[in-house]
């Protein structure tokens, strides 16, 4: 019992020293295949050389950071996040490619835990984020879905962010623990044509905040 006691008054000290600061923020999602460098680069410069078509959707919200008494913090936020996935069904006999963009959205809770590299300069973090879906299942012209729309995925970001002054600047990676298969299939009869697509796919994630 005074180990318990000594553990909970222990952590209790800790967070009552910890100082906690809120901020909105605003993110654009770039598909990426990895966290590699090399594929991140790519999908920054190319947002940039294509003035943002590659840009496949968007989240903002609330993050608050718990600075602890060491260089560590705690950031829990929370997101709307609305996004599409764009996929083409090869050709059919006589028959054109059909190409269908599924627009999404659903409620992202990143849960991370970080250290300060630069003080405010620089600070690295990771953590597993939880997403709801908000999305029903939809039918795109003739294709039907099969497959139910899972309401609620994981997945894990791991990122680094930038404060300079009120103003934050962050770049994280965001991959999936948990998939989120969807299936659609061409109701005309006669017609072999479906679609299967993961919709929890890695995606590379700017973004730009301000600290109240």
């Amino acid at each position: 019992m005074k180990k318990i006691l000594s553990i909970a008054f222990a952590a209790f000290s800790i967070f009552a020293s910890a100082q906690i600061s809120l901020a909105g923020k605003a993110n654009v999602l770039i598909p990426t295949s990895s966290a590699t460098w090399k594929n991140l680069k790519t999908a920054a410069t190319t947002a940039v050389e294509q003035n943002g078509k590659n840009i496949t959707g968007f989240n903002v919200g609330l993050s608050a950071k718990i600075d602890l008494p060491t260089s560590l913090f705690v950031m829990p936020e929370i997101y709307y996040t609305n996004f599409s996935n764009e996929v083409t069904v090869a050709n059919e006999a006589n028959a054109q490619a059909v190409t269908l963009k599924a627009k999404n959205s659903r409620v992202d809770i990143p849960v991370l835990v970080g250290t300060t590299l630069l003080g405010d300069y620089l600070s690295a973090y990771v953590g597993p984020v939880g997403s709801f879906n908000l999305t029903k299942d939809e039918t795109f012209g003739s294709f039907v879905q099969q497959v139910n729309a899972k309401s609620f995925t994981v997945g894990y970001q791991i990122g680094a962010q930038s404060e300079i002054s009120k103003f934050i600047l962050t770049a994280r990676y965001e991959g999936a623990f948990s998939k989120d298969q969807r299936k659609f299939i061409n109701s005309v009869a006669g017609s072999n044509q479906q679609i299967e697509y993961d919709n929890r796919s890695s995606i590379f994630i700017l973004g730009v905040g301000y600290k109240f």
